[in-house]
């Protein structure tokens, strides 16, 4: 299955830890090289002739250049941008895998686990949701089989799917795949409610669910789509949804490595905890544990995902031969069928815009959880595939792992890269001064709150309180700091942990100044009832 084609990690030698290069890159004659090297001798005095001939034509013709574009040598530069941009960026680690068509171009690792080895192409990674567009084809091949049909409601085939709005009985399969259900995080906060151990569980906890909108007419993103659809495939197919990926998908595409695991926070062997990033560090933390069937629970590899982009980009064969999906099956997932042209069923669709660095519509996935994040996109037009594994979680001013996937593809396509670097350590630089700042101002503020009251006992008491107001402002932006949010985020749930995880220096700036503020107007007004007469000595 793999023997053709053996793993390269970075573990010993630069050469070792590389590439994977395109077959039959070698076909043909080499640069410089005459073609007709298996002709007959020619006549001596010709023979030296054509010698001659050629001695003064490499001397006016200038041979290919060193860094003639091989498949060997874009993976080569490949490789170096990759493990360039993870140091300019000071991301602890990332995996890569670069194909085209059947071809695998690029598996490779950089940078390091939390448990302190080196982190590899075979290096588990939590893939987030990028888990959806795994549970997509796994529905397809259902309909495939004949046994599901896409704009069928969901209930024909999954009759425990009852939801309080009566709409509900009109969902179809489809619109659970491409997110225009109706169901929304507004109005089934699902990361912050209780949660589910099975799917089963999961399905019935939506029970008392309001649409937000009519099926098939908006489009939210919302977990529990892929949460039915993931039991739906168990209830047709008769198997539980990691046996069934298993042995229908991950099996048969020669991902060996790869499973799917019930929540974000679940044990999988060899997989280490990933990590936040705050302070121009990194710190290794367990990951908040969410249910995650068929939404966001796959645990997979650099090598792995080479395999996945293969059957994406080869119409649903695999490279072991096996067929998972038919081509057309294959290009029904690819199509947009909501939300304006940008989401297709486990996929989503960008076109190039004006000023965009895509040049080619790409069909692509993103996953982000508080400690891994992920990548992945396809250009049909060109056969290329990109996946791209980090083991650290979201932050709000950066997008990395789109970032270093764009500048892998650049270099396939022979285009100058964006470059690395981040500036996320220059924000957190100026938070933590700022903390530091208020901290020290709130702690002078509390031990001189008598003196401030003294000075205020023979005037009006309400001047005194109107000059307290801008100390509630900071408590009661952390007050509605979750609510705020999840509307700055499209309306998407979570909770204080994961918002603490993707901008722990922000929130703790916040919750600083919150704290010293409260702190302050305390004393002051504790002062002032007290009817403090002097000032004290602090």
């Amino acid at each position: 299955m793999r023997a053709n084609r053996p793993r390269h990690g970075r573990g010993t030698t630069a050469e070792g830890r590389r590439r994977r290069t395109a077959r039959g890159a070698g076909g043909g004659a080499a640069p410089g090289t005459a073609r007709g090297v298996g002709a007959p001798a020619a006549p001596a005095a010709v023979g030296a002739a054509l010698a001659v001939l050629a001695a003064l034509g490499a001397m006016a013709v200038p041979g290919p250049p060193a860094h003639a574009d091989t498949a060997e040598a874009v993976a080569a530069r490949m490789d170096r941008y990759a493990e360039r941009y993870v140091a300019d960026t000071g991301l602890p680690g990332a995996a890569v895998a670069v194909t085209r068509g059947e071809e695998v171009v690029l598996t490779a690792g950089y940078g390091r686990a939390a448990d302190g080895t080196e982190l590899t192409a075979d290096t588990p990674m939590r893939v987030a949701s990028l888990s959806k567009s795994f549970t997509a084809l796994a529905v397809m091949q259902l309909v495939e089989a004949g046994e599901v049909d896409l704009d069928q409601p969901v209930r024909r085939y999954l009759p425990e799917f009852r939801i309080a709005d009566p709409r509900g009985a009109d969902i179809t399969v489809r619109q659970l795949l491409d997110q225009t259900s109706g169901m929304s995080d507004r109005t089934f906060p699902e990361a912050t409610s209780p949660q589910p151990d099975t799917l089963r569980e999961a399905v019935a906890r939506l029970r008392a669910v309001e649409l937000e909108a009519d099926p098939g007419t908006d489009w939210n993103y919302h977990n529990p789509n892929y949460h039915v659809a993931a039991r739906l495939v168990e209830v047709v197919s008769g198997l539980e949804f990691d046996a069934y990926m298993e042995r229908e998908v991950f099996a048969p595409a020669g991902m060996d490595d790869t499973v799917a695991a019930p929540s974000t926070g679940a044990p999988v062997p060899g997989l280490a905890e990933g990590f936040i990033r705050a302070y121009g560090t990194s710190v290794a933390v367990p990951e908040p544990d969410q249910f995650a069937v068929g939404s966001g629970g796959i645990v997979s590899t650099a090598e792995d995902m080479a395999e996945w982009m293969v059957v994406q980009n080869s119409g649903g064969r695999a490279s072991t031969g096996e067929r998972l999906l038919s081509a057309e099956g294959i290009a029904e997932t690819h199509t947009a069928s909501a939300n304006e042209g940008r989401s297709a069923l486990g996929w989503m669709r960008r076109t190039p815009e004006a000023g965009d660095h895509t040049r080619l519509p790409q069909v692509w996935h993103g996953g982000m959880l508080s400690t891994y994040s992920s990548y992945q996109f396809l250009v049909p037009e060109t056969g290329y595939g990109v996946a791209v594994l980090f083991n650290s979680g979201m932050t709000l001013t950066e997008e990395d792992t789109a970032r270093l996937a764009d500048g892998l593809l650049a270099l396939a396509e022979g285009r100058t890269p964006p470059e690395g670097g981040s500036t996320l350590w220059r924000t957190d630089a100026v938070f933590g001064v700022l903390t530091a700042v208020v901290a020290a101002l709130g702690v002078r503020g509390t031990l001189r709150g008598g003196t401030w009251a003294a000075r205020r006992l023979r005037r009006p008491r309400w001047r005194a309180f109107v000059r307290l107001l801008p100390y509630l402002v900071p408590p009661g932006l952390l007050a509605v700091f979750q609510p705020l949010a999840d509307t700055v985020m499209g309306g998407r749930d979570a909770s204080w942990l994961t918002r603490f995880y993707a901008v722990p220096a922000e929130l703790l700036f916040l919750a600083t100044a919150a704290l010293a503020c409260a702190a302050v107007v305390v004393a002051r007004v504790t002062a002032l009832a007290g009817g403090a007469r002097t000032p004290d000595r602090g």
